[in-house]
């Protein structure tokens, strides 16, 4: 009897060190492409930048490569290379594009999830390139979590008249942990609003398909973070010694083994394509009435701020940019921010203006 009952435990041992993780045979719904960048309809692309697209669950790798993700001009082939790592996949290009140009890059039903699923349909979508070669490196794809312009996993927190232009989400967090924002529920159950809101709040414990919706942009801030933390090749590391205070800086790949202090003012220099990426290992402080300013047309969605440790932004602070923050982001009373804060803790609030930078 010991016999029969050992061979079964040991096919089925065999069988999941020969095939890794176990497939989930439940899973049977299509996956989706929920972003891309450049956006469809994108214009004004610069031509050194790479095709990407996030996917609503893990793909197989194998079924995502050139056959299967291409781009091209017209009918003429793009040469590019393909990879796909988290939910994303990349297409790079091997040469700059053609400027002021139409664009189509296409998706086809080959690849599949890890259940074998097939998309419904090919997903296409196009954009027009402007002239322009970008500096810094490719923008951080935030997926569904770039839907939010506040988004935490444990609160949200308002003290005092806050103004917030754009949506608010918290998950696994409860609406209850949303405080001082007076908030009444929609008719729909879905999202509630509030006189500090101008868009909509979101909770875990919504209706359908609010917490499903809440659990895929909380991967996608995750996956944004791990994104940017691992971005490698960096510009210069230990830039002034972490003092950003009174300096000017051009687009790129910036990296602190420390916290990064800002002081006054800093002025991120550069055009309306490039990109800022800063990964800071520990604390971002910026102090009270310090400013960031975007200077020769650089714009707050391309400004990407990785911290590990807390983010604080000081009294009457102005600021700038795209927090992707591991921690706390703690925002002091009367600051003004024209970007995203998405922590994965909590974002507390102090009478502030928090306004979604424009796309």
């Amino acid at each position: 009897m010991k016999r029969i009952w050992f061979i079964p435990v040991l096919l089925t041992a065999l069988f999941f060190i020969g095939c890794g993780n176990p497939v989930n045979t439940d899973d049977v719904l299509p996956p989706t492409v929920i972003s891309s960048l450049p956006a469809d309809a994108a214009t004004d692309v610069a031509r050194n930048r790479s095709v990407t697209a996030t996917f609503s669950e893990a793909m197989n790798p194998v079924t995502v490569d050139v056959l299967s993700f291409s781009l091209a001009q017209g009918s003429i082939p793009v040469p590019a290379t393909v990879s796909y790592e988290g939910l994303v996949a990349t297409l790079v290009p091997t040469s700059d594009l053609a400027s002021d140009s139409l664009f189509t890059a296409t998706i086809t039903v080959a690849v599949t999830d890890l259940a074998g699923n097939a998309m419904e349909a090919d997903y296409v979508w196009s954009f027009n390139t402007g002239v322009y070669l970008a500096a810094g490196p490719s923008p951080v794809e935030l997926g569904t979590s770039g839907d939010f312009v506040a988004l935490a996993k444990s609160g949200i927190s308002t003290t005092g008249t806050t103004a917030i232009t754009g949506d608010i989400g918290v998950s696994p967090a409860a609406a209850t942990y949303i405080t001082g924002f007076s908030l009444s529920m929609d008719a729909s159950n879905v999202f509630s609003t509030s006189s500090y809101v101008t868009g909509n709040v979101y909770a875990a414990d919504y209706a359908v398909p609010t917490p499903a919706n809440l659990t895929t942009a909380v991967g996608d801030m995750e996956i944004a973070y791990t994104d940017a933390a691992g971005r490698t090749l960096p510009d210069a590391t230990e830039l002034y010694s972490g003092d950003l205070s009174g300096k000017t800086i051009s687009a790129g790949l910036y990296k602190w083994g420390t916290g990064v202090l800002i002081n006054g003012s800093v002025t991120l220099s550069g055009g309306a394509n490039d990109v800022w990426i800063f990964q800071i290992a520990q604390d971002l402080s910026v102090g009270n009435g310090a400013m960031v300013t975007l200077s020769g047309g650089a714009l707050a969605k391309n400004v990407f701020w990785q911290v590990a440790g807390q983010t604080t932004l000081g009294t009457t602070s102005n600021f700038k940019g795209i927090i992707l923050c591991k921690t706390l982001i703690e925002v002091n009373t009367g600051a003004t921010i024209n970007g995203r804060l998405l922590a994965q803790t909590a974002v507390t609030l102090d009478a502030n203006a928090l306004t979604e930078p424009a796309m």
